[in-house]
């Protein structure tokens, strides 16, 4: 039987400061998945479900063509306004990449290479790993790497699943090599280990709930005034816990989505709303592995184990 970790940290918190004394950790991700998403286009079997309208249902035998176009937004306007945003900042960005969305948009992917930001595998296609056997898992795992490393120049050294991992995906990060961290959990505020393929691993959570895909979601915020307000209360709880132990916020950024025009304000406002306080580190998540795996080799050290 799978085991479950309901206990965590609990009251016995972390310790300590990130680099330089910083208390909050602010991790800005962009999902780029534009061109590798389900559609007739790509030869996949069903399409995309979930739009600007909502899970608008469509006839299974029809090409959705409004889908298909909310998603070119993204890449061919929305990830442009993104990174214009956080070059004006001088911010980091860590990039959920699939793959073949770097492949079919060569102009991004060399964007992407010549720049400081982080690009984090995820996946090969924007696809539900626990669908694939074990075989085909691993084989877009491989796939993955290989592809990033020819279009952005260097190997993903994190990894993120479309809707979660499955039961086997981190044993095959394990046995592909080269990843220092996942972030494929949504269990904690800060970075976190567990065993893996015989091996201890970090993982780097993630957020569903600070994240812009609230807008085309039921009951999701209607203004980008709504969604900024959610991200600063997010971020003044997190900071005041800050004060005794190290936190970490994370928000999610799809280029279809915060790219709108009417939307971006809520990135720029939030960015402009954390830079105003002092011990905030704007980092990418490599960074952030970095620096958790630094610290616990400093625990380990001084406890005389390693």
């Amino acid at each position: 039987m799978r085991t479950r970790d309901l206990v965590g940290y609990g009251r016995r918190l972390p310790a300590g400061r990130w680099p330089n004394g910083a208390r909050l950790a602010v991790s800005l991700v962009l999902n780029y998945e534009e061109g590798s998403e389900r559609s007739f286009a790509m030869g996949d079997p069903e399409q995309e479900t979930g739009t600007e309208w909502g899970q608008y249902p469509y006839p299974a035998d029809v090409a959705n063509l409004a889908m298909e176009s909310m998603y070119e937004y993204g890449a061919r306007v929305g990830v442009w306004r993104v990174f214009d945003v956080a070059d004006s900042f001088e911010v980091p960005l860590t990039i959920f990449a699939c793959a073949q969305a770097f492949e079919l948009n060569p102009d991004v992917a060399a964007y992407v290479r010549d720049s400081a930001h982080e690009v984090c595998s995820h996946g090969y296609r924007w696809e539900e790993v626990f669908r694939l056997t074990e075989q085909e898992e691993a084989e877009h795992i491989r796939l993955a790497v290989a592809s990033l490393e020819k279009t952005v120049g260097r190997r993903p050294s994190g990894w993120y699943c479309r809707y979660g991992p499955s039961t086997r995906t981190r044993e095959l990060l394990v046995a592909e090599g080269g990843f220092r961290y996942d972030s494929d959990s949504y269990a904690d505020d800060v970075p976190y280990f567990v065993l893996a393929g015989g091996e201890r691993r970090l993982v780097v959570p993630y957020s569903p709930d600070v994240n812009d895909f609230r807008f085309w979601q039921a009951n999701g915020p209607a203004t980008a005034a709504l969604l900024t307000e959610y991200l600063t209360d997010s971020f003044d709880e997190l900071y005041r816990e800050s004060e005794r132990t190290p936190r970490m916020l994370s928000f999610g950024l799809h280029p279809r989505i915060i790219g709108r025009p009417g939307r971006i304000r809520a990135l720029r406002d939030f960015i402009e709303y954390a830079l105003g306080h002092d011990g905030v580190w704007f980092a990418t998540r490599e960074e952030i592995a970095d620096a958790w795996l630094r610290r616990d080799a400093t625990e380990f050290d001084e406890q005389g184990v390693a």
